[in-house]
């Protein structure tokens, strides 16, 4: 079921979703060449909770821990690790939900370590890019492939495909509601949008082939052919323009 939100709900899915938007600005400081994916984790999980929220992620459906943290070729769900150590040339994928007063936000970033090669820096700058071209489409009277379409569109001009076998969602009485976002679709088809509607909208691209696994941890999500990927994610409430509920402006 697809469920309208209220002023007042709107409100309150706000307020998680700034803590969302101010845990990816602040961790920054902390992806650096030696650290391990679990102190980053344990990191977030607790300025989540000095900024009055709930890590949403964690126990969700069993995951383990704070934040999805996924590093280079993992797309999504990286479980994080005292194995894991980032290292100079990494992009490592940060994804958090956060609950507070019974609602929730959700958002994602990828953040580069040091020098990449020109290749993938193209892929981050583009999968950004691709998130907003996508927000643009969020408008009363749309459709949800009119969104998929925008992005995937942007992303398949420099040669990179979006990842198909996962979608944004609707988010706000729950982490995950209806309905699917995909990253792709024609114009013209999908749910239409309306007023109230509030959604997490997160293309996830890849330099390579779109098509994606899961690993033995059932969790973590890789490319196929292990080609790096990128993820980027806001929560956007569909009104007369689109409004970016996990931002600090």
């Amino acid at each position: 079921m697809i469920i309208l939100k209220s002023h007042e709900e709107i409100k309150n899915i706000e307020k998680a979703s700034r803590i969302v938007a101010g845990v990816l600005q602040d961790i920054e400081d902390f992806i650096r060449p030696g650290v391990t994916t679990l102190r980053i984790n344990n990191i977030i999980d607790r300025m989540i909770r000095k900024k009055g929220g709930r890590p949403a992620f964690l126990g969700y459906r069993g995951f383990p821990a704070s934040a999805c943290i996924s590093l280079n070729h993992e797309v999504v769900h990286g479980i994080p690790s005292d194995k894991k150590i980032i290292k100079e040339g990494d992009i490592v994928k940060i994804d958090i939900g956060v609950e507070k007063n019974g609602f929730f936000g959700d958002g994602a970033k990828t953040y580069i370590v040091g020098k990449v090669e020109e290749e993938v820096k193209k892929l981050v700058k583009v999968t950004e890019e691709s998130l907003y071209i996508g927000i643009k489409e969020a408008m009363p009277g749309n459709r949800t492939g009119d969104i998929g379409y925008a992005i995937q569109n942007h992303v398949e001009k420099f040669g990179f495909n979006v990842v198909r076998d996962l979608a944004g969602h609707g988010v706000g009485h729950y982490l995950h509601e209806e309905p699917m976002v995909p990253n792709y679709g024609k114009k013209g088809e999908g749910i239409i949008l309306k007023r109230g509607l509030v959604i997490a909208i997160e293309p996830m691209v890849n330099i390579g082939t779109w098509k994606i696994k899961e690993l033995d941890d059932r969790w973590t999500i890789v490319t196929l052919d292990g080609k790096p990927s990128a993820h980027f994610e806001h929560t956007v409430l569909i009104d007369e323009e689109p409004i970016i509920l996990t931002s600090l402006n």
